[in-house]
């Protein structure tokens, strides 16, 4: 890959179909897991790749690329999320993403999300939220996720751990609260 993006810093644009080919499934499974629609996850992708285009010449191969274009899809997310305020909006549809045919990827989000694990993700920022999906579903390793952070990876490893406290006490919380709901209601005995 350094090497084709080399050839594009080298004035050969038309070889930058061949990283949009490799790495738009993965950004675009990435942004439909934040943003949790379909059509914001595209035009998401869209953005990205326009963006990391405008900027390979800031490439530096110092870092991964991978991790380099990550960073661009992090930050775009984020700075949509905070733009149109979609947090609130975000929160009982975030991984369920509107699909009209069930792929495999779908079908494994299915198995994955419990309403216990759904519901102890939205309680995250945004921020975190990515972050756990950088590290559980992208696979990104803490090398990468410290790039993509601007972070050292162990530092990145402390967080990603915090947060994976804050689900499990968060899901620990949920099945908790749903005792206490089925404690509530009454039981009609038969006379």
């Amino acid at each position: 890959m350094e090497q084709l993006i080399a050839q594009i810093q080298n004035g050969h644009a038309i070889q930058y179909a061949e990283v949009v080919k490799n790495y738009q499934q993965p950004i675009y499974r990435y942004c439909l897991r934040i943003l949790g629609n379909r059509q914001d996850a595209e035009d998401a992708v869209q953005d990205i790749f326009i963006k990391a285009f405008e900027s390979i010449m800031q490439y530096k191969h110092t870092v991964n690329f991978s991790s380099w274009l990550y960073k661009i899809a992090y930050r775009h997310c984020l700075n949509l999320l905070r733009k149109r305020k979609y947090q609130r909006l975000l929160l009982p549809r975030l991984f369920s993403p509107e699909v009209t045919t069930e792929g495999p990827e779908q079908a494994m989000d299915k198995r994955l999300f419990s309403p216990q694990l759904g519901f102890a993700l939205t309680a995250l920022s945004p921020d975190n939220r990515s972050l756990l999906i950088l590290r559980i579903f992208e696979e990104r390793t803490y090398e990468e996720l410290g790039e993509i952070m601007g972070c050292k990876p162990e530092a990145a490893k402390k967080r990603v751990n915090r947060i994976k406290e804050k689900v499990k006490k968060k899901m620990e919380q949920w099945q908790e609260d749903m005792l206490w709901d089925e404690e509530k209601e009454p039981i009609q005995l038969k006379t």
